[in-house]
């Protein structure tokens, strides 16, 4: 556990250096973006990239454009079959949820996975999105699956470790090592680690 350090303000940073040292909220890292004139699109860590460069090279970088969407087709309105073909326009709202819960039932749920599978596939159909999800879903049959957490999701990998190695722990116990935690120098990374439950003893000495 490293040693008490108050973390600066964002908006009194001199390098990338310290900007790196330490873990952001996405909500600070875009405020800052928008006050220093700075593209505030793109995930957690995009962002912090282009901050970082900022404040070594004073370069504003505009982040690649996103992929132009050729298809017209209105997911929000369309009526929705089987052979309705995916296309590079693909929503997620209630017209297509409503349409996959017809097809699967009520367990059906549009997670992660699923989206990036069906955003992966245009040109397929949803008769291929439905056989996809299934077989997605049937994964978790195995004991040893598990989900693939993003990079920027720090609190959903801190979660899954911490639980790993305290199964004996309760929720309220892992979010009071996550706050303290996330307050230390750590490379811009939340890692969960054996000691951060000294955390827990530091909270337990100052109740008493």
């Amino acid at each position: 556990m490293a040693a008490s350090e108050s973390r600066p303000e964002i908006n009194k940073l001199k390098s990338a250096q310290e900007l790196r040292r330490w873990y952001w909220l996405k909500t600070e890292l875009v405020a800052y973006c928008k006050q220093q004139g700075l593209s505030p699109v793109g995930n957690k860590l995009a962002i912090i990239d282009r901050i970082a460069e900022y404040l070594e090279t004073g370069k504003v970088v505009k982040p690649l454009p996103s992929k132009i969407k050729h298809s017209t087709v209105n997911w929000s309105k369309s009526v929705l079959t089987l052979d309705t073909v995916i296309t590079d326009s693909v929503t997620f709202g209630k017209n297509f949820r409503g349409f996959m819960q017809a097809q699967i039932g009520h367990k059906f749920v549009c997670h992660s996975d699923f989206m990036d599978w069906v955003k992966a596939n245009a040109g397929k159909t949803l008769a291929d999105a439905v056989r996809a999800w299934y077989r997605l879903e049937d994964r978790k049959r195995d004991p040893s699956f598990k989900r693939t957490i993003a990079p920027q999701n720090m609190l959903a990998q801190y979660t899954r470790d911490f639980f790993a190695a305290n199964p004996d722990k309760t929720r309220a116990d892992m979010m009071d090592c996550w706050q303290l935690k996330k307050k230390q120098p750590n490379a811009g990374r939340v890692i969960y680690e054996t000691s951060d439950l000294l955390f827990l003893d530091q909270k337990q000495k100052l109740a008493e």
